[in-house]
């Protein structure tokens, strides 16, 4: 931090209250110097205000910066009238910290719903391969009940993929008597399953 020189008895004492304002005031007419000196007074107060609220060392030096950069900018704004130089700069500081946090808060909020919208359920994958077999198992034990001659049509048209009239033809039977097998094995097998009960 840089230094601040002596002064002499007439002068404000550096850092006190009737020294910040007039170099508040001396800052709100550019000059550089007073802000460089302002900064120096009040910089660990600030930064340590900032990481108060804010409760991250990086977050809070960009709290500091920024509140310092509204000072610089604001600095014709102040009127001792109202308050003491500190108080005005550590309401900005206070006011730019609230808002980092509560834009971290909504930005953590986007993020959960933006997760939540976009994220797929887990699921048990051996529960689900134990399911399948079981219902395979079930299925294999229903296609038994069936006679020779259903088991076959129902297995060209729905393990095959086969039409009606495929399955017909590759049994080289009526058209009818095909569809008969398959309706008689599909009733078999759903009595078989308990579909429906």
């Amino acid at each position: 931090m840089r230094s601040i020189e002596p002064v002499s008895s007439g002068s404000p004492a550096p850092g006190g209250p009737e020294a910040l304002a007039e170099l508040l005031q001396r800052s709100s007419r550019g000059d550089e110097q007073a802000f460089a000196e302002l900064y120096d007074a009040t910089a660990a107060r600030v930064h340590g205000l900032a990481l108060r609220v804010v409760r991250d060392p990086a977050q809070a030096q960009e709290v500091t910066q920024e509140a310092f950069l509204d000072t610089w900018r604001t600095a014709s704004r102040y009127d001792p009238a109202k308050g003491s130089a500190l108080s005005w700069l550590m309401t900005i500081v206070h006011r730019k910290a609230v808002d980092r946090v509560r834009a971290a808060e909504a930005s953590t909020r986007r993020d959960l719903t933006y997760h939540h919208r976009n994220s797929t359920t887990e699921h048990d994958s051996t529960a689900e391969a134990a399911h399948a077999s079981l219902e395979a198992h079930r299925v294999r034990s229903a296609l038994a009940t069936l006679t020779d001659v259903q088991r076959e049509a129902v297995e060209l048209a729905y393990l095959g993929g086969y039409t009606h009239t495929e399955v017909a033809q590759l049994l080289h039977l009526p058209l009818g008597t095909a569809k008969t097998r398959i309706r008689d094995g599909l009733i078999r097998l759903r009595d078989a399953m308990g579909v429906g009960q």
